[in-house]
């Protein structure tokens, strides 16, 4: 048997196959950073009382601050939306101005969320001082890390549309961000509602 038929009877991974492989191992990544924000979720619950003689949420929230950030977080979730449905259009203009507002809006949301941990760790309320604080800022510090992440990642698609078009590849990734941006989006609302709503009570 010649080689042209030895290499001609091994199995070749088709497009689709690679691009399936590609979104199943992303499927399992966020699946991952499930269980990683459930256990947060569950470590703050079962220390938020420990306050070790400090002071408790209801003391140091500040809802229509956070709201307020909720609502940038939202507003940037949809824009975001918006950009996957441009780029199925092919609308580079439309895209690239999307991702840019995406952009801002998600800067704003972590600057606020920098600027409560740093005034809380100024008035002396820093991760060191009891259990319950720990549990807060480990569990909005790991999303405002995400969120970071998520930054890094709208410059790079910004890059990558410009530059090689609306490929099946760009188009794969951007579906990949969108997916991952509205998932920052749902822990933040449960972050919202379980630390900061409920806290503030």
């Amino acid at each position: 048997m010649s080689k042209d038929l030895v290499h001609s009877a091994k199995p070749v991974k088709s497009l689709e196959d690679h691009d399936g492989s590609k979104k199943l191992g992303f499927w399992i990544y966020l699946m991952t950073d499930c269980v990683l924000f459930a256990t947060l979720f569950a470590t703050y619950v079962v220390l938020r009382n420990n306050t070790n003689g400090g002071a408790s949420a209801h003391m140091l929230f500040d809802l229509p601050f956070v709201l307020a950030e909720t609502l940038l977080l939202l507003t940037s979730s949809f824009v975001c939306g918006l950009a996957v449905i441009a780029a199925r259009q092919k609308s580079t203009r439309f895209v690239i101005g999307s991702l840019a507002v995406t952009y801002l809006l998600g800067t704003a949301f972590l600057t606020l969320e920098l600027s409560e941990f740093i005034s809380l760790a100024s008035d002396g309320h820093g991760w060191w001082t009891s259990a319950f604080l720990s549990g807060f800022f480990t569990l909005v510090g790991t999303h405002g890390l995400h969120i970071a992440v998520g930054l890094l990642w709208v410059i790079v698609m910004a890059w990558q549309i410009l530059n090689k078009g609306f490929t099946p590849g760009t188009l794969r990734r951007l579906g990949m961000f969108s997916m991952f941006w509205h998932f920052l989006d749902i822990v933040w609302i449960f972050i919202f509602t379980i630390v900061y709503l409920m806290g503030g009570m």
